[in-house]
């Protein structure tokens, strides 16, 4: 076999398995497409028997003939770049649950009606404490005209009694001073009466 005519093999070769390649990639992507709206009617469902016969199939012809000439070609296969495969990752949408639909007007409302009566309590709560806080003030404020009452009484009776205190100290000096004065009068008298008994004495003697 002519050198020529190995180069046209290995390129007849080339473009076989390029077709073959891109064959392979048009099915799974085809497969990847409809796993995932099989997923999203309901369910996967499994793959058909022809789709994996003609995977199978394809994989067989590319079997001895191919190995065969792989190893006459020997080395000169491994400088050939191989095709890379495209990789589809599975994109599985959110699946919705089974059973009664989910009303989201209903879950608002109910949210609504929730923060509603937070709120009332909160107000509610808010009112008693109000009501609480104005009676202890009114108590204070009894307490504390209860107590300047007291204390005025108590600065009434204190009064009073220094006034008493007061009086009783005037008397008490009006009373000394005037014991003080008739002692005085006393002594000026009995002071004038031995001076006349000495000058009636005197003139006696003469």
């Amino acid at each position: 076999m002519s050198d020529a005519e190995e180069v046209v093999e290995e390129y007849e070769e080339e473009q076989e398995e390029a077709v073959e390649e891109e064959d392979w990639s048009e099915e799974e992507e085809d497969e990847q497409e409809e796993a995932v709206e099989e997923e999203e009617a309901g369910g996967a469902e499994p793959e058909p028997e022809g789709e994996a016969e003609t995977e199978e199939a394809n994989v067989e012809e590319v079997g001895p003939d191919e190995e065969a000439k792989d190893a006459e070609e020997g080395p000169v296969e491994d400088t050939k770049p191989k095709p890379s495969r495209l990789f589809m990752p599975n994109l599985v949408p959110p699946k919705i649950p089974d059973g009664e639909r989910v009303d989201f007007d209903d879950i608002h409302r109910k949210r609504v009606e929730k923060d509603l009566n937070e709120l009332q309590t909160l107000i509610e709560a808010h009112f008693e404490n109000r009501k609480k806080e104005e009676e202890e003030l009114i108590s204070l404020k009894d307490r504390i005209e209860k107590r300047r009452a007291e204390r005025a009484e108590q600065q009434r009776i204190r009064n009073e009694r220094e006034k008493e205190r007061q009086n009783r100290l005037a008397e008490e000096r009006a009373r000394r001073e005037e014991e003080e004065n008739r002692r005085k009068a006393e002594d000026e008298a009995r002071k004038k009466k031995a001076l006349s008994n000495m000058m009636h004495f005197g003139g006696y003697i003469q």
